[in-house]
Order: C-alpha cells, then sequence, then structure tokens
C-alpha cells in the first residue's frame, strides 16, 4: 500500500489536554506520555518567521487579543500560552526553527499543519533544512496548500484533512499524488476506511474529542485507521499496549 503508516500516536498540539497546547512543555509532555508522532500548526507572524500556532487570533489560549500576524516574533514571545493548564503554569510561542531543532533528532513521525497561505516554500525548505523529510506529513484542509507543496517537492508525504470520512475527496488527493487522507473521526467507518485503503492512502482521524473521546479513539483503533490525533496521548498510549497483551 503507498505510504501506508502503522499506528501513529500523534500528540495533538503536543499533550494538549494537559499543557498549553503548540509549546515546548505540550511537545515534551506528549512524548513522556508515549506519542510516537507529534501534531502541530505554522503560521506566520507580521516578521515572516514561521511559529506554530493554531487560531488565527491569541485570545482563546494566550493572555493576549488579537491576530498572530500582527505581532512581530519579539511581541510574540512576551505573550503567555495557558491553554487547559491550571497552577498557573504557562508557556510561550515556540517558532517552527525552535520546534525542529528540539524534535528532528528524535525517531518520531511529524504532521505538520499549514494554517495560512504563502508559507509552503519555507516550511519545505525548513524540513529540508533539518532532515525530516521521511518522517514528516504536510497536512492542511486546503488542497491548493498541498498541491503547491508537491509542485515544489513531489516526494513530501501530504495528507488532506477533509471534516467528512475523506471518500469524496479521493480522486482530487489522487490528482496530486497525494499520500494520506484525514478524516473527522466521528464520520469514519469500517467501509471507509478499507475503502481508501484500496486506493493506496494512509488515513489518520482528526477530531477525537466531544462527549465521548475515549470511545472515539478505541473506534479508531477498531476499524483501522493508520493513526490519529489525540490530546491525550497517554491514554491512547495505555489503550494500545493494554491491546497487545
Amino acid at each position: 500500500m503507498k505510504g501506508k503508516l502503522a499506528m501513529i500516536n500523534y500528540a495533538h498540539r503536543g499533550a494538549s489536554e494537559y499543557a498549553p497546547e503548540n509549546t515546548l512543555s505540550s511537545f515534551y509532555l506528549g512524548l513522556l506520555q508515549g506519542a510516537n508522532g507529534i501534531e502541530t500548526d505554522v503560521q506566520r507572524a507580521k516578521d515572516g518567521t514561521l511559529v506554530l500556532f493554531h487560531d488565527r487570533t491569541l485570545e482563546r489560549v494566550t493572555d493576549s487579543v488579537g491576530k498572530i500576524s500582527d505581532y512581530t516574533l519579539d511581541e510574540l514571545k512576551r505573550i503567555k500560552v495557558i491553554g487547559n493548564s491550571t497552577g498557573g503554569f504557562y508557556d510561550r510561542i515556540v517558532t517552527l526553527q525552535e520546534f525542529l531543532e528540539k524534535f528532528s533528532g528524535y525517531e518520531i513521525k511529524f504532521a505538520i499543519e499549514l494554517k495560512k497561505e504563502n508559507i509552503e516554500a519555507d516550511v519545505l525548505e525548513m524540513i529540508q533544512e533539518f532532515g525530516i523529510q521521511e518522517k514528516c506529513t504536510i497536512t492542511s484542509f486546503h488542497f491548493d496548500y498541498l498541491k503547491i507543496c508537491k509542485g515544489i517537492a513531489p516526494d513530501i508525504r501530504v495528507g488532506l484533512l477533509t471534516e467528512g470520512d475523506g471518500c469524496d475527496r479521493i480522486e482530487e488527493l489522487k490528482s496530486i499524488n497525494g499520500e494520506e487522507m484525514a478524516p473527522q473521526a466521528e464520520c469514519m467507518t469500517v467501509e471507509s476506511v478499507e475503502r481508501l485503503h484500496r486506493e493506496g492512502l494512509g488515513v489518520r482521524a482528526w477530531g477525537i474529542i466531544g462527549q465521548t473521546p475515549l470511545l472515539l479513539m478505541k473506534k479508531m483503533c477498531a476499524i483501522g485507521a493508520d493513526g490519529m490525533t489525540v490530546n491525550f496521548p497517554d491514554r491512547l498510549t495505555q489503550y494500545l499496549n493494554s491491546q497487545q497483551k
């Protein structure tokens, strides 16, 4: 099967249920909890620096307001990222370069989501600089971003994020020789995963949240997903270990 992955426990923005998301503390905690992959998001600060941050604006997880793109890196570094942490703990926004300096040497997988346009070439250049091409999947909800990446680096692995089960996007993804479909977990079935696999695509689930995240997590294992992004990699590690006994 083209590009098929074993089950990858991706720490979603790190261990984001416990630590401030997309920060060094969250990424390190994810690995300590048994994750063998890290998922993160990239966009550009006002001065052009590539930074790891999910939202377009700062309000949800920091002590500041406004758009990421309105701040320089120096200004962003003064902002506290709080997220779900308690007891007054906070961390700082990290750049893509800082992240790769810390984590590129680990034998883990990387899922790097492009959140904004016109960053494709710079992200790919940094991936090549740190030598993680074979360990990395570039992902996005925006097909055009992935198409641009394939035009620059045809061998880079790309994954299309979709809010459905992914089956209606197969031909679109295959038109650029894409390798992975990343459907929303609650939409996935045994049949949809089997169809994606027959088409030679890896399958990574996202959205393991809501009222019954642990049930969704177990369902993804049962229906044959190759990987999933979870905010609680410790629980997925524990479950996967229990299935090997």
